[in-house]
């Protein structure tokens, strides 16, 4: 066989043979060794708890150890920072919440990231509403009756939240800008001092995340005086909406837990950890602990378009309530 005619007959075989080789760069390889999943705040916390929840069924699915790693502090910016600043390859994940992902760049310009430049979204694990509550001694037990209160006493009326800047501030601050009331904001460094103060009579109200609340709220401690959700939730069926009452349509602001990835993470390792994702929220067992912690499961919402639409409504808040770190 001549030197032409073998090169011919040889060449198409070479190029078939390089297929499979291919195939297993791009879908194969990947993951090839253990996946972080980056909590910005201490073991225990919601955001924690979600992580943790898909965590093992993740591992299995990827065939990888899914380590999760805390780095809390700075109200989640710390591991954040972390992995925007992380090698763009699918093994250093962020388990995002609003603050560290959605409000902290609005508050403080100091942040060395940014929502929607530094990440790629993956998928949305869930949401879970705020509740605003009273303590036990007022006599008040909804909405009007709150608004009436309020109204009664501008500048007065003052409610807790877990911090400046954070979901709890904003939802305070949602409710004031929608109902024209005024309201003077008392910032705690957590939800156990706060409800201390709200259970003896110091703070009138309080914003809480809905399951640290729930408790309270069932044991007649605390009264409920609606959710922040747009709409009421199966966890707490009897708890109204805000948004219920005429003055508060359009009351609509939530806690969010999903994962997002570095910038610049390859297309095919952000389709196969979403499809994952997905796959993990949907399994029974998952689905079943993350709705006892009280959260809505979003595994179908797209979570890149709702972060937007997130982030516009926070910087509105911020810009009507002047907030700053």
């Amino acid at each position: 066989m001549s030197l032409k005619i073998r090169a011919a007959f040889l060449a198409p075989l070479a190029a078939l043979a390089l297929l499979p080789a291919t195939g297993a760069a791009q879908s194969g390889r990947y993951p090839d060794k253990p996946v972080t999943l980056m909590v910005g705040y201490q073991a225990g916390g919601s955001v924690d708890l979600v992580g943790r929840a898909i965590a093992p069924s993740l591992s299995k699915r990827l065939g990888q150890p899914v380590i999760v790693e805390n780095a809390a502090g700075a109200g989640g910016t710390i591991a954040a920072a972390k992995v925007a600043g992380a090698q763009p390859d699918g093994y250093t994940l962020l388990v995002g919440s609003p603050s560290e992902v959605g409000i902290n760049h609005l508050t403080n310009k100091k942040l060395t990231y940014h929502p929607i430049r530094n990440f790629t979204p993956i998928g949305l694990v869930g949401t879970q509403p705020m509740v605003l509550v009273a303590g036990s001694k007022l006599p008040i037990s909804n909405t009007d009756q709150f608004l009436r209160h309020v109204s009664a006493h501008p500048d007065q009326t003052m409610y807790a939240s877990a911090g400046v800047g954070t979901p709890l501030h904003l939802a305070g601050e949602m409710v004031k800008q929608k109902a024209g009331v005024s309201m003077v904001h008392v910032p705690y460094r957590g939800a156990a001092s706060m409800a201390t103060d709200v259970l003896g009579g110091q703070i009138d109200f309080s914003v809480f995340v809905l399951s640290s609340a729930l408790p309270y709220i069932k044991d007649g401690r605390m009264k409920a005086i609606g959710l922040t959700s747009a709409k009421r939730v199966p966890v707490a069926p009897d708890v109204p909406s805000l948004a219920e009452h005429p003055k508060l349509r359009g009351m609509d602001l939530t806690l969010w837990f999903g994962v997002l990835a570095p910038a610049g993470t390859p297309q095919p390792v952000i389709d196969q950890l979403r499809a994952e994702l997905k796959a993990v929220v949907g399994e029974p067992e998952v689905s079943a602990k993350l709705q006892a912690a009280g959260l809505t499961l979003t595994p179908n919402l797209e979570f890149a378009p709702f972060l937007k639409k997130e982030i516009d409504k926070y910087t509105d808040i911020v810009d009507f309530a002047r907030i700053t770190e």
